[in-house]
């Protein structure tokens, strides 16, 4: 594995004559990110992996200063996956003047946008940058932030970006909870009352296929969610997929999605249903 952290490394290090899997990430790499890597190595010649902490997608308030940080670690972790090349910028390098920004016009406002206002301009901002510098075959991202996933695909599609995005499913440990680098956060007891979190989600699938109306099912949601000791939930949401726009009887895909704050983490989990 090669580790490049400038432009013009990653530019003369890139072929021209091979498929290329691109996993971008933000670091402290756990199973997650690797069954990303799996899939790009399966799909492709060359996986290029980037690590960076964008500044841009946090707020004035958010974890930003915190956010958990190991780059001998996540090398070890890259290596072993079979990431063929790392990319680790630095700030300046990936905001040399910070002139211009994506701004996300539609399915920003829901979800995660509602209370991070900005997220997802950064978020885009960040991706288009590496996608144009990467240049990859195909980009895998994993569903757990499956608002973000669409919003990349429908990026990339308003832009004419020539790469295929590749949905991912979450990994989750043993008890359910969506494995995130921000579970670090948690002490043993709030991990064991996050895992009732996927426990709600999947009830609410249920209630669902049984044929319940869409707000029988956000409320019994909600209704779960509030019983989960020493947390706050941020928002219990329904919405069609991959549009998001507000679910109803004619969606194909309906995402449930949930973001509940503990005290130190704030964390997200979703299920999509499919009609039939």
């Amino acid at each position: 594995m090669k580790i490049v952290s400038t432009v013009e490394e990653l530019r003369h290090t890139l072929p021209t004559d091979q498929t290329i899997g691109f996993v971008p990430t933000m670091g402290y790499l756990h199973e997650g990110h690797m069954s990303l890597v799996e899939n790009a190595r399966r799909e492709n010649d060359l996986v290029v992996m980037s690590i960076f902490v964008n500044p841009t997608q946090f707020g004035p308030n958010e974890d930003l200063d915190r956010y958990p940080r190991d780059f001998e670690r996540d090398e070890k972790l890259a290596r072993e996956a079979g990431v063929d090349l790392l990319f680790y910028p630095t700030t300046e390098t990936m905001y040399p003047l910070d002139m211009a920004r994506v701004t996300v016009r539609k399915g920003a406002d829901v979800l995660c946008g509602a209370s991070r206002l900005g997220h997802f301009d950064g978020v885009l901002t960040i991706v288009s940058k590496l996608f144009n510098l990467v240049q990859p075959t195909r980009a895998y991202f994993g569903l757990k932030d499956a608002q973000q996933v669409a919003l990349i695909e429908g990026y990339v599609r308003d832009y004419f970006v020539p790469v295929e995005i590749r949905r991912c499913p979450i990994i989750r440990e043993e008890t359910g909870l969506a494995k995130s680098s921000r579970n670090v956060y948690l002490s043993d007891t709030e991990k064991e009352d996050a895992s009732q979190i996927f426990k709600a989600l999947t009830t609410a699938r249920e209630t669902l296929e049984a044929g319940h109306d869409l707000e029988e099912v956000k409320q019994r949601l909600t209704e779960r969610l509030h019983e989960i000791p020493n947390s706050q939930i941020d928002y219990v949401e329904l919405v069609d997929y991959p549009t998001l726009a507000d679910a109803s009887s004619d969606s194909k895909e309906i995402l449930m999605a949930v973001a509940v704050q503990f005290e130190r983490a704030r964390l997200i989990d979703n299920v999509i249903w499919k009609k039939g």
